[in-house]
């Protein structure tokens, strides 16, 4: 299933309100006639940080390419051009991303690689990139708290709590989210219910695994709460008629405030709320589960 690119449903971000005392933005109050019974999260900067700052091991990589192919653009430029293609695909797999830099070396009139390959070289710089993070989490240097979005375990406990079947789908490789949620514990909350990209993009979407929730479960769309920091499960999630709550980052400072483009892309794909992170999880599960 083709992942859709960014469509604002929503142009122009309508007056907004705050729960009292909270950074829980309501951009649309939210009424459900049930509680939630099934919630999703994406992974990367929904809960965790530990490839916080990927965008700068992406460009560099894709400026090096597109450079090769004798373009008279500089540097400069060359950046400019990756880093806004790059920032407008972010939420969709990482292949996506690869095939838009195979269609600009084309266009300047190189022989493009496979976008796997871009993929795969990519990947391996990140992972250099990150590989002290994971190893930290792996001898116990690094807590699980300094790479997650603050507040997360606390909201996954009380969820846990509250009987709810809980499902992470992340555009990162499967064998990656699987293995990083397990170093950040948080396998223990979802179970084999964590779902990554393949190989074979077109196999595997977050639209893909929201409607096999709904069908396994024979539940219908307002039964489903969705967290995310990218526009395809906000819209996925939406699409259904579920709840979706904008996670607009802020994913090197952790400041308790929210990521501006972050905010504005998310409430353009339709989220009901925006929250910078989990501090305030209790008012937001009191807020989402008042009858």
């Amino acid at each position: 299933m083709h992942e859709e690119d960014y469509r604002p449903v929503v142009t122009e971000i309508p007056p907004t309100e705050f729960l009292p005392g909270t950074s829980i933005e309501i951009v649309r109050p939210v009424r459900l006639p049930t509680p939630p019974e099934h919630v999703l999260f994406d992974f990367d900067g929904t809960l965790s940080l530990i490839r916080e700052g990927w965008v700068d091991v992406m460009v560099p990589m894709m400026v090096e390419v597109l450079q090769q192919t004798g373009t008279e653009e500089t540097p400069e430029q060359l950046e400019r051009l990756c880093r806004e293609f790059v920032t407008y695909l972010t939420g969709k797999q990482t292949i996506y991303q690869m095939i838009r830099l195979a269609e600009e070396v084309q266009r300047r009139g190189g022989k493009p690689e496979d976008p796997l390959v871009y993929k795969h070289r990519y990947l391996e710089r990140l992972h250099q990139r990150i590989a002290g993070r994971r190893e930290g989490l792996r001898t116990g240097r690094i807590q699980p708290e300094q790479m997650l979005v603050p507040g997360a375990l606390e909201l996954l406990e009380a969820l846990r709590g509250l009987g709810v079947h809980m499902y992470l789908a992340s555009g990162t490789d499967q064998p990656c989210v699987w293995e990083e949620a397990q170093l950040l514990g948080l396998d223990r909350y979802f179970g084999q219910h964590i779902y990554g990209a393949l190989d074979n993009y077109t196999a595997f979407s977050k639209a893909m695994v929201i409607e096999q929730i709904l069908k396994e479960n024979q539940v219908p769309g307002h039964r489903l709460l969705g967290f995310g920091d990218g526009y395809v499960e906000i819209a996925n999630v939406k699409s259904v008629g579920g709840t979706a709550v904008a996670v607009a980052s802020d994913e090197a400072g952790r400041s308790g405030k929210p990521d501006p483009w972050k905010r504005q892309r998310l409430i353009g794909a339709g989220a009901d709320l925006v929250i910078p992170d989990y501090r305030h999880w209790k008012p937001l599960l009191e807020y989402l589960w008042r009858q």
